[in-house]
């Protein structure tokens, strides 16, 4: 009886954090660029009798254990937005963008230029190119960022382009051990290298919008409500049963 409870738990528990993760999409169905998660789930075999004296060898019990969770890198839908400094990446490279903790990583390609010139997020990070920082003059027009990241403008009332710098695209060889490091960015992990990323190709006037699914993500929400409240069901009837039980057993005949 105590298994069955255990059983339930483990899964109410697992139930739990999922339900996190897929919040979690859920929230982030707007979010430029964004990458959901995934939960994985594996079984947890264990007995917890050790006697001996069984007529037959005690069984194992089921339990559910997540194992962990996984970055969906699929890409999301490309939408034209028509500005010149919005770019969506073709492939599975990041940009580059500088924090005070140091490098992070994003697919969010909706750019703007600060106060400074500098070619920055929209929550103000400066986005890196081969040489650094790229910093536009107050007479740059005509901003044009060719398929391979390089930047160039038409310069004052010159026909002559001038190059502003080349966006620097990074790849990894084992991009599910980048870190989720908050504001739609990633970390890399311990031992994970960027590496120079000549294969993706930059699409001026687009941004990759978020690869959530909200119909699939939904039922998933949907699904594990449910799925919570069967298994609550369950244990409130093995209590009673439990109860049940010892209310019976206490009972001595007169």
């Amino acid at each position: 009886m105590e298994n069955t409870l255990l059983v339930g738990l483990s899964r109410q528990v697992t139930l739990e954090r999922q339900m996190d993760v897929v919040a979690n999409n859920v929230a982030n169905i707007n979010t430029t660029g964004f990458k959901a998660d995934r939960s994985l789930f594996e079984e947890y075999l264990r007995s917890p009798a050790h006697e001996d004296n069984f007529t037959r060898p005690d069984r194992r019990v089921s339990f559910v254990q997540d194992r962990a969770t996984f970055h969906d890198f699929s890409a999301g839908p490309s939408e034209q937005t028509k500005n010149p400094l919005d770019v969506a990446i073709d492939g599975g490279g990041f940009l580059v963008v500088q924090t005070p903790a140091g490098e992070r990583y994003t697919r969010d390609g909706g750019l703007q230029i600060n106060n400074q010139g500098q070619l920055v997020t929209t929550s103000g990070l400066p986005v890196l190119g081969n040489s650094g920082p790229i910093v536009f003059q107050p007479t740059d027009k005509a901003i044009n960022i060719a398929p391979d990241g390089n930047v160039t403008v038409v310069e004052g009332s010159g026909r002559t382009d001038s190059v502003r710098g080349k966006l620097r695209l990074v790849s990894f060889a084992d991009a599910q051990k980048l870190v989720k490091d908050g504001g739609n960015l990633f970390s890399a992990g311990q031992g994970v290298a960027a590496q120079p990323d000549a294969v993706s190709r930059v699409k001026q006037g687009f941004i990759e919008k978020s690869n959530v699914n909200s119909v699939h993500e939904m039922s998933r929400m949907i699904e594990i409500s449910r799925t919570y409240t069967q298994i609550s069901a369950l244990l409130q009837g093995q209590h009673d049963l439990h109860k049940s039980a010892i209310e019976k057993l206490a009972d001595v005949p007169a």
